[in-house]
């Protein structure tokens, strides 16, 4: 007889416990994933990264945004877009993704559970029927927990999923806005502003920082701002918000935001987007012997494990960078862990995706880190509009920098922003990865015509910023 239920139990069917339960059941574990929500996938598929890139994508094309510098300003594909157009393309994509994850759990013998779970002690872990009509108890030889996020919320804010939304809501409302006030320009934050503003919305970004995305290369965050400003977007940075409120006008509902200077935004919608928290209240975790910090996460070793070592934490729970693809790799290697496979990172370098319009991707470091550590570098551009294939899609702004070491020529870092950028990125990442120069773009060849002879232009000026 067993001496526990299952080897694994996964908490969360998002990117990272989808991916564990996946690697364990290869291993041939006994896995069993609960999630408490009556479809899988997580914030990611259900509410997150998922509907909002296919959102955006029905806006690129609906919106007729790519042809403008072709066709004009004036250029559309569909006149007056509504809810239904956009959510119609999210629907399909969203009910796709779950039916895929839902068969391999199935083809892999992975047990999914619909239930609350909370922890008893550091091996077993209740099972609350959503309901509220029973439960059941199960042991575990391992736990990972993959619980995921929720939007951070204040409470001296009245949300209420119709005129003030948080990113989880932000999704389906029932019409567009005229006006619409975006609070956090963080990542999600600046890539709701860029849907609606492209929509058309008249769109405002507050936030309490100087600069938008910081942890971007200047550069690229001050061809974002450009061209945020050029799509009629206000932007109010250093700005704190002091209340946020709904109120009647003689047009009808709205809401006033006041920012700590004094200054009144008066808008039709408002999105709170501020951050998020790690999904940890419900989980008990006192019984398991774990706490979690202010913000929900978890603190995690170099094997993901917690101070319990048989109970691990990956994806958003442990923070930064909390992204899809880190979180899917975390999954992994914390199932290979708690089999005692040994199992590493092929390779450190994350690249990033920014789903903002134009789109962001970067891989390495910036110019202000280099800066900082004193590494002497020289940089090496190409725009869209100098390749072919940027005037054939219409792309005339788009950048890509390379960052290189000013005596190995050992390539540093990757920026780009413009069209397909997050798919652009790869290709340097590639060559960052096995310790590449930028001699290799000189001498390699690209199709023709392909975005991917960026990397040659900019090989190139590279070069010639040496010779100069």
């Amino acid at each position: 007889m067993a001496e526990y239920d299952y080897d694994v139990l996964v908490i969360g069917s998002g990117p990272s416990g989808q991916r564990a339960a996946i690697q364990s059941a290869k291993l041939h574990k006994r896995v069993a994933v609960i999630e408490r929500k009556a479809v899988v996938g997580g914030v990611c598929v259900n509410t997150g990264t998922i509907p909002s890139k296919t959102m955006r994508e029905a806006v690129l094309h609906l919106s007729g945004y790519r042809y403008r510098n072709l066709y004009g300003q004036s250029y559309t594909v569909k006149q007056n877009i509504t809810i239904a157009d956009l959510l119609f393309r999210t629907g399909h994509v969203v009910n796709n993704e779950i039916e895929v994850m839902r068969h391999q759990m199935m083809r892999n013998d992975v047990e999914l559970i619909v239930a609350e779970a909370s922890f008893l002690d550091p091996h077993t872990v209740r099972l609350a029927a959503i309901d509220r009509r029973g439960h059941r108890d199960v042991t575990a030889k391992s736990v990972i927990l993959a619980a995921g996020t929720r939007a951070a919320l204040d409470e001296h804010i009245p949300f209420d999923g119709q005129r003030i939304f948080t990113s989880d809501d932000i999704l389906n409302p029932e019409r567009l806005p005229r006006s619409l006030t975006v609070v956090g320009a963080g990542v999600i934050g600046c890539e709701f502003a860029c849907i609606f503003a492209t929509l058309g919305v008249r769109v405002t970004l507050v936030d309490k920082r100087e600069r938008l995305l910081p942890f971007v290369d200047r550069e690229i965050t001050d061809a974002l701002t450009y061209r945020l400003r050029e799509n009629r977007v206000t932007i109010r940075l250093g700005e704190e918000v002091s209340a946020i409120e709904p109120t009647m006008t003689e047009h009808g509902e709205t809401v006033r935001i006041h920012l700590a200077s004094g200054k009144l935004i008066q808008t039709e919608q408002a999105l709170y987007s501020i951050g998020r928290r790690g999904a940890t209240a419900s989980l008990n975790l006192e019984a398991a012997g774990l706490a979690a910090d202010q913000r929900g996460r978890l603190v995690v070793n170099e094997r993901y494990q917690t101070e319990v070592p048989h109970i691990f934490a990956v994806g958003d729970l442990i923070g930064f960078p909390s992204l899809a693809s880190t979180s899917m790799e975390q999954g992994r290697l914390a199932a290979c862990h708690a089999a005692g496979v040994p199992a590493t990172i092929v390779s450190t370098l994350f690249p990033y995706g920014i789903y903002t319009i134009p789109e962001i991707s970067m891989v390495g470091r910036t110019e202000e880190e280099l800066t900082d550590e004193g590494v002497p570098y020289e940089i090496g551009t190409a725009h869209y509009r100098e390749i072919a294939r940027g005037q054939i899609i219409g792309d005339q702004s788009g950048l890509l920098k390379l960052i290189f070491h000013l005596d190995t020529r050992e390539l540093l870092g990757v920026h780009i922003i413009g069209e397909g950028a997050s798919e652009l990125v790869h290709i340097g990442q590639a060559v960052m990865a096995f310790g590449g120069k930028i001699d290799y773009f000189v001498d390699a060849v690209f199709n023709y015509p392909t975005l991917a002879e960026c990397y040659k232009t900019a090989g190139f000026n590279g070069i010639n910023r040496l010779s100069a």
